[in-house]
């Protein structure tokens, strides 16, 4: 029996290629350059595009930094995501395998890099911090909704607690490390773990 896949419509999948394009030229740059330093006409030329190319799609520079930072935060959150799901059995692990998943992908990430010099004022430790915006609002439906996955008993508004706040701490450990991520996951799941183990339990 054949198995038919359903076709992307061409102008979804050039509008996809396109902002993939632009993201991965940004983050080759970045790795030899600070973002205060980097400009549109930079990022399009990288990317073979023209810059006006790249203003109709994003509109403005802020506007193409906040994009390129939740395409950075889905890929992380899908091997949080995996981390958790291999480790459902044991809550405590599962918070110590995301945690260090996440830390030692944004050690390596140059947008990440970009984000914790802050040089120029160039607000984009604002554009993942700020309560308001959508990388930390997404970041943390996206884990409550993989731990209700993973521990559907449990009440969500719990799990939502639990989210947000490691959402939040992985956010500050990453822009200010303390610690190796594998050192920094084990703290935090000291703390986390026993609290998501009695929700569990209670769940059970």
């Amino acid at each position: 029996m054949t198995t038919f896949r359903a076709r992307v419509p061409y102008a979804e999948a050039a509008k996809a290629l396109l902002r993939d394009t632009l993201f991965d030229a940004a983050g080759e740059l970045l790795r030899h350059r600070g973002w205060s330093d980097l400009t549109m006409a930079d990022v399009a030329t990288a990317a073979g595009v023209s810059r006006q190319t790249l203003y109709k799609e994003f509109g403005s520079r802020p506007a193409f930094a906040q994009a390129y930072i939740l395409r950075e935060a889905d890929r992380f959150l899908g091997a949080v995501e995996e981390a958790v799901r291999v480790n459902s059995d044991d809550p405590k692990a599962a918070v110590t395998a995301a945690f260090e998943v996440f830390l030692a992908a944004a050690a390596e990430q140059p947008l990440v890099k970009a984000i914790v010099a802050g040089d120029g004022g160039d607000g984009l430790l604002n554009l993942v911090t700020n309560q308001a915006g959508p990388v930390l609002s997404q970041a943390t439906a996206r884990l409550t909704a993989c731990l209700k996955t993973t521990w559907p008993d449990i009440p969500e508004a719990d799990l939502r607690f639990v989210s947000e706040n490691l959402v939040r701490l992985a956010v500050s450990h990453a822009a200010s490390p303390s610690a190796q991520p594998q050192g920094t996951a084990r703290s935090v799941a000291a703390v986390f773990g026993p609290y998501l183990d009695s929700l569990v339990a209670a769940a059970r």
